[in-house]
């Protein structure tokens, strides 16, 4: 010991960003606070200490606080969830399909309080903007999908069916949290594929434009495919219930 005393450790310098960059760094402590947290257990304060900041200057970047806040995140996780479905038109429907689903459900997993909140309604930052990026987002999905389907401009069968899927895997993916995220993401997306094809299929039996984009489709799946590995499972089953066709006419 020499007497003197060990000096304490600078405090960090306070760095001065630019206007953009000061609120790309707010929103991103937004983003995750709202992600993770119901968007009442969010509040101003705790996302001016996440980002390192004084609440006064979260409300110079929001001035509308906490709601102007929330709406800026769920804008930021409507362009993930858009960006989830596109994927390039090459390979296989289902497999494109199947990177999709991937993509989708790994956002569902990692911002689950965000994504419950944002589709179950009912939170006290629910807008109608809130509800517009909702909507946005089935809409660009439903425009990703049926361009994978070769059907840009879709009759209102084929639409009603696309939009009734996609809310079909929403429906599904609030119910695996629910349930714990059981079954595991990659079994989840699996059915999810296969429902979609089945409900391509019997769509088809009663809309001739939407079996005639179902014949294109299908008629580039390989036997490796996800269609193909539901046809090999189906093929039994179809099998089974044969006898309920009626006799062929000769």
């Amino acid at each position: 010991m020499n007497g003197r005393s060990t000096p304490a450790p600078a405090a960090p310098a306070y760095r001065r960003l630019s206007v953009e960059q000061r609120r790309t760094q707010l929103l991103a402590a937004a983003v995750d606070l709202f992600g993770h947290r119901r968007p009442e257990d969010v509040s101003v304060d705790d996302v001016a200490a996440a980002a390192g900041v004084s609440r006064p200057l979260v409300y110079r970047y929001f001035p509308g606080g906490k709601q102007q806040l929330y709406e800026a995140a769920m804008r930021n996780a409507a362009e993930e969830l858009r960006a989830c479905f596109v994927e390039p038109a090459e390979g296989e429907m289902t497999q494109r399909l199947s990177n999709a689903l991937d993509r989708y459900l790994a956002f569902v997993d990692e911002h689950d309080a965000a994504y419950s909140a944002l589709l179950r309604g009912g939170s006290v930052a629910e807008t109608s903007r809130t509800d517009a990026i909702v909507d946005g987002v089935r809409r660009s999905a439903a425009e990703q999908i049926l361009m994978h389907l070769g059907a840009p401009h879709p009759g209102p069968r084929l639409a009603m069916m696309v939009r009734s899927w996609i809310a079909s895997v929403e429906a599904v993916s609030l119910t695996w949290l629910d349930e714990g995220k059981r079954p595991p993401a990659q079994e989840l997306r699996r059915w999810l594929v296969d429902h979609f094809v089945a409900l391509l299929l019997v769509s088809s039996t009663t809309d001739q434009e939407t079996a005639e984009v179902a014949l294109a489709a299908l008629e580039r799946e390989s036997p490796g495919s996800p269609a193909g590995d539901l046809a090999r499972r189906v093929t039994p089953l179809a099998q089974g219930i044969a006898h309920l066709l009626p006799p062929a006419v000769s």
